[in-house]
């Protein structure tokens, strides 16, 4: 089966999306064993190939979860293409002699990537910035009986159950239910009315100033790159689970796992932080 894997095209959720949903279904699930072998190939060796049929085998996993996420008004393609990068992150990461499944392990990478995608696009603002906040905006349409405004004592059982404050439940409801607003007018409107296109201009709308930014971008991408590969693994695994992931892991977590104190961890994560700091400014100078 393995070999029926290989064989198939990647295939690509940019051109049509039904062909692209009937393609993935249409490749062959793996056994355990057949993953497993197919871990350790990819662990032991680095094989490409091994971590492709992986990959393949499981974007049927990543359109069910993306089909979750359709109610914040972003593309089905976009959410898939994005669920796909969490996939490819956790066959990086994948390890066959825990005797987890990828599937499960799976399940929470892509799911980050997708949320990660819908905070950054969803009407262009960035509305949840912390762990709670960020509950609450993929738990509140589910929670709610109906499509009202919630009532006092539904707000006060929401935030309990949420943890976090009442006024944040009213404030991220109001967001919910607020209006985008069209930045061009149709060509039947109302001739005498400018859509606001017409007169919010960008400061940073100069072509030589968007690839000035660019290449900031880049190099500092790079930079951190470069940062982290010159780490020792301890250093590395702090600054990826303190900053890197979505699911941050404390101090005290990342104590138990190494087996020294929390001040400890705070002191290499401070050192490790500093070094990037300093080869990412030594990059973009």
């Amino acid at each position: 089966m393995t070999n029926a894997v290989m064989a198939m095209p990647f295939p690509s959720a940019g051109g049509n999306l039904e062909s692209y949903i009937q393609a993935v279904k249409a490749i062959p699930m793996l056994s355990a064993e057949e993953e497993t072998a197919l871990g350790r190939q990819l662990k032991n060796e680095g094989d490409v190939g091994a971590a492709r049929m992986l990959v393949l085998s499981h974007l049927r996993l990543v359109v069910s979860i993306a089909r979750n996420y359709l109610g914040y008004g972003l593309q089905q393609a976009d959410l898939i293409q994005e669920g796909n990068i969490g996939l490819m992150k956790a066959v990086k990461r994948f390890d066959p002699e825990r005797g987890i499944r990828l599937v499960s392990f799976a399940v929470h990478w892509i799911r980050a990537e997708i949320h990660e995608f819908i905070l950054r696009n969803w009407r262009i603002v960035k509305i949840a910035t912390t762990k709670a906040q960020r509950k609450l905006f993929f738990n509140l349409r589910s929670m709610k009986q109906n499509l009202g405004t919630l009532s006092p004592d539904e707000v006060d059982s929401m935030a309990r159950q949420l943890g976090v404050k009442p006024e944040e439940v009213v404030e991220m409801e109001t967001r919910f239910s607020g209006q985008d607003i069209a930045m061009e007018t149709n060509s039947d409107d109302d001739d005498d009315y400018a859509g606001p296109i017409a007169y919010l201009a960008s400061p940073d709308a100069e072509p030589s100033e968007l690839l000035a930014t660019e290449q900031i971008e880049r190099l500092r991408d790079r930079g951190l790159a470069m940062a982290l590969a010159s780490l020792d693994e301890r250093s590395r695994r702090i600054v990826e689970a303190r900053w890197l992931v979505d699911d941050t892991a404390t101090l005290h977590d990342l104590a138990d796992e190494f087996g020294v104190s929390a001040e400890r961890i705070r002191q290499i994560e401070q050192k490790a932080m500093q070094k990037i700091k300093t080869t990412i400014a030594a990059e973009t100078a």
